[in-house]
């Protein structure tokens, strides 16, 4: 497609550029944090840093680490850097592992977030003319609210249907028009299903293209999405601490994430040693807020892993670009000594042949980890013999192994029987974790 921009003197802009913009509003940033937040001024006192030690990104290295757990400790409103009656929106975490972090936006942050939402909006070929289908879920959790506002700024209509109710969603995509479906992948799989099942010819609904994310996916998850629903399946990231989906998003050449540079700062780092890693290598994503007033938290650790790629793009965009995360730090299972990531289960079951509908089981058996790994078959595997179907789970027990390198027992399990997530998939259930051992 013919590249378009939303804010093209800014999405092209030349490097030397987006660095000026950065080191001005980093400088700005360190002196508005250590100003108006505790924490910040306490963290860069202990490390011997002062506000006019930072003249530029290459300053960054020497201020300190944000963590989710500062913003547990600091609940609810510890970390904000402007008075109550300049924050209009408040945005928090699921809290399910924990006290909710808290999120706080001015007008002025949320103007920025509905722009960064544009430019994503813009990048799929969406303008003024298309219906904004968005299945995110609505209310703390950010989704919904990042593609709404980013619908309304470049005046596309936004259908605000939220999760659930599948049914329902196929209707409204069939009778209101809907070109772009806005939610998570492993929900997007779910509404393709439901399309076909339904018997209704994708490639007689209007939809065009897809915004995914909020969860890890594979490229063969993607394949599968564009093929059941027919359209372009884009990705999306963002993080409740850091200002919601469009942090980051895909281009047409979709083999990447460009992220918003003018208003955020990219690192990855060794996950163990902190040390800043140099583009191309695997690491721990780290951001730095540079534009927002609320909440500009300052090189905060993500536990997302995955790489920052500068090569040029032939879209246009000059934005630095992020991979898929290849998971979470705190995400990662070791079992039995070995790091394993879902979506490398993923990889190979999609390589099979398989959906992307299953689900992990690590428990510990005579202290020795196990790992089950359960996989929907497709109605013609379901009307083999037992014989076959044993074949098939040896085969990719064979293959789980060979790329992981430890065993895996995997059970086939009939179509449509693993429950279907509305929001963030639940791909992991560790018996380890829930007996405390």
């Amino acid at each position: 497609m013919a590249e378009r921009y939303w804010q093209e003197e800014i999405e092209t802009a030349s490097r030397e550029q987006i660095r000026q913009w950065q080191s001005e509003r980093l400088v700005k940033t360190v002196k508005h944090v250590y100003d108006n937040v505790e924490l910040y001024r306490k963290r860069m006192d202990e490390a011997g840093v002062k506000p006019e030690d930072i003249k530029s990104v290459d300053d960054l290295s020497k201020l300190p680490f944000t963590y989710k757990q500062d913003l547990r400790d600091a609940y609810p409103y510890g970390l904000f850097a402007v008075p109550q009656k300049d924050v209009v929106r408040l945005h928090a975490s699921s809290g399910t592992t924990g006290k909710q972090i808290v999120v706080g936006y001015t007008k002025n942050d949320l103007d920025v977030w509905d722009d960064i939402a544009a430019r994503q909006l813009y990048a799929v070929g969406a303008d003024e003319n298309d219906y904004i289908h968005v299945s995110y879920g609505y209310g703390l959790f950010t989704g919904g609210f990042g593609l709404h506002g980013g619908a309304g700024k470049i005046g596309a209509t936004a259908i605000p249907v939220s999760s659930g109710n599948t049914e329902r969603q196929v209707t409204i995509l069939e009778d209101f028009g809907s070109t772009v479906l806005c939610c998570t992948p492993s929900y997007a799989m779910y509404i393709g299903e439901t399309v076909r099942k339904r018997g209704i010819d994708p490639k007689k609904l209007p939809l065009k293209a897809g915004i995914f994310g909020a969860e890890p996916w594979t490229e063969g998850m993607r394949r599968q999405i564009e093929e059941l629903l027919d359209i372009k399946a884009y990705d999306v990231y963002g993080l409740t601490e850091i200002m919601g989906p469009c942090v980051s998003y895909e281009c047409s050449e979709q083999t990447g994430m460009h992220v918003n540079e003018d208003h955020f700062i990219i690192e990855t780092i060794n996950p163990e040693t902190g040390e800043v890693l140099p583009y191309g290598e695997v690491g721990e994503l780290v951001f730095t807020c540079i534009t927002k007033e609320c909440c500009p938290f300052i090189r905060y650790r993500t536990r997302d892993i995955g790489i920052i790629t500068a090569d040029k793009c032939s879209c246009g965009r000059t934005f630095v670009k992020m991979s898929k995360p290849m998971g979470r730090s705190d995400d990662m299972m070791i079992i039995r000594g070995v790091n394993v990531f879902p979506s490398q289960i993923e990889t190979v079951l999609i390589k099979m042949g398989y959906s992307a509908n299953y689900k992990i089981y690590v428990d510990r058996v005579n202290n020795t980890d196990t790992l089950e790994v359960h996989v929907e078959m497709n109605e013609d595997m379901f009307s083999d013999t037992v014989a076959d179907i044993k074949a098939n789970e040896a085969k990719l027990e064979a293959e789980l192994r060979s790329l992981l390198g430890i065993g895996a027992d995997v059970k086939l399990v009939a179509p449509g029987s693993i429950e279907r997530s509305m929001g963030k998939a639940v791909r992991v259930v560790d018996k380890r974790k829930l007996i405390g051992g």
